[in-house]
């Protein structure tokens, strides 16, 4: 304890010393208020984002001819599917939901908080999926609130499927991969619909309410796991696996709708929130088949017990092969080993295939990949990615386990498969190869040649930034959907033989006036060093100095600081941070640091987390405001911070751990002691509380309030599920007993970030009022 204090104050001294050698006032820059260009705070919370109204949900045709997607032309959140013909090059519009579609009003409670979980936003067509026959007519499923739509193209009959209530929603409907039948979860249990015949039938049965569901998956798989779906087609739409969540172990918590008029059921809702060292809920797995039948129950458990290192705690996700074999990857409490398990689906028998252990952590991805059979030597296999390097990389293994052969190596990462022509022996996948603000398309061997001067990756995409591929299904041609700090996102098709363009699909310039009107400047990529030597990125929102005259600046750290998050990259997403660039606008400079602990730079950047949140985080970010300050452009006493979730939390510990550097915080729905969050995410990082003690109470926020001496803003909805209000209520007692003020502004209708429009633009006044007077 005594050596973190004496780093801290040799840092301190540090930054005195850069204070004073800077040739500069004691005051913060003046600001020539007739030339400030001010922008409405509504242009803050606008949906969408400038430049992200272009098409998403991308997708083509079955045969390929066709390219789908989903769009606004009025460029707002409310969206209908509309095709663009590629041999004649029309769009029009496909479907529009007869009764408007989804708003937020019209939606069951478990689709509200599957939206939470799934972070969307989007209004009357949120997704669709193609039916994918022999038939030569052309179709889409699109799920809404009142039912399942069929639409076939250019046919101006909308035909309602299979209706839906509010009362007894049509949960997660997905098709079967030939197209003849629809499963959905409804009453908690698996059904599934055969379109040609229009025949209900229920596959499962059991369930009891939310305590023991089918087919769904449960709140720490869709939160933390990136596992929205419960239940998984096989390859040849016999069979359907699914799980049994079971979460009777799990206590409810409880949350109050304090801002009803009315009490009782309705203004309460109870959750089965798992606790950092507490029980999970137990999962199992079976496979029906889709003509009924009784369940196949597989030799897995997962979760529901006591056990601190239970080695089947969690199921992580779950894969078909070839020949009706099921795939199941099942994680180890502690996260150090992942087990992929392969079933026989008649016996339930298994057999472990391939372990993956890491000493930090295994992390989850969705790069499992199965081969055809009979196409190569190496058929019947699949493509795994590991960690085992440091880096994320691909691995090409038989179908009993062993590795072959590795596919791509270096000191990068691979994000996705894309794609794999087993034919031609290529595999397509996105990387971080060309560095780790970027995303390209890259294209490599997938079979060993034994060349060892062998070409490595080849790079697809053109233009620097992100790149977003979906590939065409005859392995031809591909979509990119490309954006970066200069570019807003086009829609560009490219062939898959060289990357060349064939058409662009949308396209929008930086120049045109809504953009102009904003003055929306990228901010400047640059590179600091943290206290170990590590380069760390940060981006720079500086004021005009033309307008606000030469550094210093009021400085605001927009930090989140998180693991699996990066914040600052060659992103438009980055240029069109409404925040930022209205605190620029405002004079304000505005930076963020992708500390140690965040995402795409690999294991070990990822891994100097460990026990250690509110550590080293913290310690990095201190170490951008000790550059920032060395170069001239903040002043030690003018630097604030403000995020959320994370971003919260961290705005919170810093300003109690470095009070004499940092004056004011903003934090949003903080986590602010992490025994009060859940098991998967908070045991990943910090262990099990029973085993870390020390860091569980070192990485409290409330362990440091004593030292707070700057102004502290906490914001939370009431109703979070997620990050619940618990969090700031007792951060609230631990400053009254320290007896520090704060500020508190709480939406009690709001989860874990506001929705509502009057909500957001009142949060962003009073955090901009709170700013301006504390900073």
């Amino acid at each position: 304890m005594q050596s973190v204090n004496e780093n801290q104050n040799n840092k301190l001294k540090r930054l005195r010393s850069f204070s004073n050698d800077m040739p500069v006032t004691d005051t913060i820059a003046p600001q020539n208020l007739d030339d400030c260009i001010f922008f409405p705070v509504e242009d803050i919370v606008q949906s969408p984002l400038p430049g992200y109204d272009a098409p998403t949900s991308i997708s083509f045709s079955p045969d390929d001819t066709l390219i789908t997607f989903l769009f606004s032309p009025d460029q707002n959140l409310s969206r209908m599917v509309f095709a663009f013909d590629l041999k004649t090059g029309k769009r029009e519009l496909f479907f529009s939901p007869p009764d408007g579609g989804l708003d937020e009003s019209n939606i069951s409670p478990e689709e509200k908080l599957r939206r939470e979980r799934s972070r969307e936003r989007g209004l009357g067509v949120t997704r669709y999926e193609w039916v994918k026959t022999n038939s030569k007519k052309k179709a889409i499923m699109v799920p809404l609130p009142a039912g399942i739509y069929l639409q076939e193209l250019y046919s101006s009959k909308v035909e309602l499927k299979l209706p839906s209530s509010p009362f007894s929603p049509i949960i997660d409907p997905h098709l079967s991969p030939d197209g003849t039948m629809l499963a959905y979860v409804k009453d908690s249990e698996l059904h599934v619909l055969n379109l040609l015949y229009n025949e209900p039938k229920q596959l499962t049965h059991g369930a009891q309410g939310n305590v023991v569901t089918h087919g769904l998956a449960e709140y720490i798989a869709q939160e933390e796991m990136d596992r929205k779906n419960g239940y998984w087609w096989s390859l040849d739409s016999k069979f359907i696996a699914f799980t049994e969540v079971d979460s009777s172990k799990i206590p409810l918590f409880r949350i109050m709708h304090q801002g009803k008029s009315s009490v009782g059921v309705e203004a309460q809702e109870d959750h089965a929130y798992p606790f950092a060292g507490a029980s999970n809920a137990k999962v199992c797995l079976g496979v029906v088949s889709v003509a009924g039948g009784p369940t196949t129950w597989l030799d897995l458990d997962c979760g529901g017990t006591k056990e601190l290192d239970n080695e089947e705690e969690y199921l992580a996700r779950v894969n078909w092969m070839h020949g009706d074999i099921l795939i199941a990857q099942v994680l180890n409490r502690s996260h150090s080993k992942l087990k992929i398990l392969k079933f026989d689906i008649k016996t339930g028998q298994r057999k472990v295939i391939l372990v993956e252990e890491q000493d930090t952590w295994v992390n989850l991805h969705d790069c499992f990949t199965p081969l055809d059979k009979g196409v190569s030597e190496y058929s019947g296999g699949f493509i795994w990615a590991s960690e085992k390097t440091g880096f994320r990389h691909l691995y090409l293994h038989d179908a009993n386990g062993p590795c072959l052969a590795p596919i791509t190596e270096g000191e990068w990462m691979v994000e996705q498969i894309v794609g794999v022509n087993e034919a031609a022996g290529l595999v397509y996948f996105t990387a971080t190869l060309d560095g780790p603000l970027q995303s390209n398309l890259y294209c490599c061997k997938l079979y060993p040649d034994g060349n060892q001067n062998s070409l490595g990756p080849v790079r697809l995409t053109h233009g620097k930034g992100k790149h977003v591929v979906v590939l065409d299904h005859h392995m031809r041609n591909f979509v990119d959907i490309h954006d970066s700090l200069a570019c807003p996102p086009r829609i560009l098709l490219c062939s898959l033989l060289d990357g060349t363009v064939i058409m662009p699909l949308h396209e929008q310039s930086s120049t045109v006036p809504r953009f102009k009107r904003l003055e929306l400047e990228p901010p400047k990529i640059v590179q600091v060093q943290a206290n170990d030597g590590t380069i760390l990125y940060g981006a720079l929102y500086k004021p005009d100095p033309t307008k606000f005259g030469p550094p210093p600046y009021k400085t605001l750290i927009n930090v989140y600081g998180g693991p699996g998050v990066q914040y600052v990259s060659d992103s438009w997403l980055n240029t069109v941070d409404m925040r930022a660039q209205y605190l620029r606008s405002k004079g304000i400079l505005v930076w963020k640091l992708d500390n140690r602990g965040s995402a795409r730079r690999g294991l070990r950047f990822e891994g100097a987390l460990k026990y250690n949140a509110g550590g080293v985080d913290a310690d990095d970010q201190l170490a951008g405001a000790e550059w920032l300050i060395k170069q001239g452009l903040a002043k030690v006493g003018h630097i604030g911070l403000y995020g959320w979730s994370y971003g919260g939390y961290m705005s919170a510990m810093i300003l109690a751990r470095f009070p004499d550097v940092f004056r004011c915080a903003g934090a949003g729905a903080p986590v602010t002691s992490w025994d009060g969050y859940d098991t998967f995410y908070t045991e990943k990082y910090m262990g099990l509380p029973s085993q870390n003690p020390t860091g569980y109470e070192y990485s409290s926020v409330m362990h440091h309030v004593h030292k707070i001496k700057g102004k502290l803003l906490l914001v939370h909805g009431m109703i979070d599920e997620n990050v619940h209000f618990r969090h700031t209520a007792r951060l609230v007692n631990a400053l009254v007993a320290a007896g520090k003020p704060y500020e508190l502004l709480i939406f009690p209708d709001e989860r874990h970030m506001p929705r509502r429009h009057r909500d957001r633009v009142y949060m962003e006044e009073r955090i901009w009022e709170f700013v301006e007077r504390s900073l």
